[in-house]
């Protein structure tokens, strides 16, 4: 049939009208791939009561800004949406779907200027995570789209020089068999100039630790760059995966404009090699106080240069590889707690009055009981760095109700070519 795009929606995909039917207005369709604006011919691939899904077989009307993809995988892979569209346009599409959110879910209008922080939109991974398959043969790669189907990949456009050189080392240890058949995934981890890299190798639980601590000796042999190895074991899905071998170290110095920080295997650190600098400065400049509160702190990215303007910081992980990392890089009036942020909130101290919480929660944001904790500390700014526009627009609407407005809107593109967009709203009351 022949749709019409009428615009992009969080997750990647178009939406287009079906035709309309008795009851009025056309079912909402949503199709891969395309950009607001083009007339395509499309076939339904999927009927839900509510919408359909809808796949493009021929571009009618392409926009004008349609562009030739970079990438050899795209369409095949997983890991990207936006390839078909320029650079400009991409941004675009994520400020519209930012306002959408906002609009739509927490019934917020921005009065302030939304402001747009982009990237160099290719080799800007520091870190990226492959699937590895042994049987029947050795493959490195990412999910097909829209499947759990491995996709041998041989480049990422997306990752870091040293990421793709590694690529090529993991392919050789591959077809050799020193990768061994209980590996699931390898993540590569490049530090701040992309000179060094950390390897996180992830195991079933049926690898020995002697067959763990061997390849990891053989994979730290074929890559010069790597300072270290790291095998893990994941014992359960509700606990951190467990170390069971290392070749070389287990840690790497990432270094900032401003900062310095060691990141062990398996701590989080945000993956945009370009933008964590400006990252960190739109979320810590021109604060300063007696007490700051840094919430889902990580390894300390925003809690140590925080600490040169406030008298105090505390900063609560919940992860404990994060959390020895966070005290580790933490100077003296930093207090590094783990704890969930529900948990510490649940027993705060009611003579803390922080002058400023920070806040960068996981994708699934803050939640309700965290919101009334919020709420509860009545502190005078809240700055809210979010991974996910609709989670952020959830929680905006209990912020708003205990009297907080937004005085500052970013989006800042750490994830170009995706439809993963990076937000820090600055709230006041």
């Amino acid at each position: 049939m022949h749709l019409t795009i009428e615009k992009l929606v969080y997750g990647g995909d178009g939406l287009a009208r079906l035709p309309a039917d008795e009851q009025g207005r056309g079912k909402a369709a949503f199709l891969p791939f395309v950009l607001p604006g083009e007339e395509v011919d499309a076939e339904l691939t999927a009927h839900k009561p509510g919408f359909a899904r809808a796949q493009a077989s021929k571009i009618l009307q392409p926009s004008p800004q349609r562009i030739e993809p970079v990438c050899p995988y795209f369409q095949k892979c997983g890991g990207c949406q936006y390839q078909h569209g320029g650079y400009e346009h991409q941004l675009e599409i994520k400020a519209a779907i930012l306002k959408e959110n906002l609009r739509r879910i927490a019934k917020l209008e921005l009065e302030t200027e939304l402001i747009v922080h982009p990237s160099p939109p290719w080799n800007y991974r520091n870190r990226t995570r492959f699937k590895i398959a042994t049987d029947p043969v050795f493959a490195l790669g990412y999910y097909k789209f829209n499947s759990h189907e491995l996709l041998p990949i041989e480049k990422c456009p997306i990752s870091s020089p040293l990421i793709n050189q590694a690529v090529g080392a993991l392919w050789q240890e591959g077809k050799g068999q020193r990768i061994a058949p209980e590996v699931e995934e390898i993540e590569l981890f490049a530090n701040h100039d992309d000179s060094q890299l950390l390897i996180e190798v992830y195991c079933s639980v049926g690898l020995s630790n002697a067959a763990g601590q061997k390849m990891a000796e053989d994979v730290h042999r074929a890559l010069p760059a790597a300072v270290g190895v790291a095998v893990f074991k994941q014992t359960s899905p509700s606990t951190e995966p467990k170390p069971i071998a290392v070749s070389g170290i287990s840690e790497i110095q990432y270094r900032t404009e401003s900062s310095a920080y060691r990141v062990s295997a398996g701590a989080f650190f945000q993956v945009n090699r370009y933008l964590i600098g400006e990252l960190i400065t739109i979320v810590t400049a021109g604060a300063t106080g007696q007490t700051a509160l840094d919430l889902y702190a990580g390894v300390g990215l925003f809690a140590v240069p925080l600490a040169r303007s406030f008298a105090q910081v505390v900063a609560v992980e919940s992860s404990q590889t994060s959390q020895s990392d966070l005290a580790y890089n933490s100077p003296a009036n930093v207090r590094s707690l783990r704890a969930t942020v529900e948990q510490y909130l649940k027993n705060t101290p009611a003579k803390l009055s922080p002058d400023l919480v920070v806040l960068d929660p996981p994708r699934g944001g803050l939640g309700e009981s965290v919101v009334r904790g919020l709420a509860g500390l009545r502190a005078p700014r809240i700055t809210y760095v979010s991974c996910d526009p609709a989670t952020l627009a959830r929680d905006l609407s209990g912020l708003r109700k205990a009297g907080y407005r937004v005085e500052q809107a970013h989006l800042v593109d750490l994830f170009p070519q995706t439809y993963h967009l990076e937000s820090v709203l600055v709230l006041a009351r």
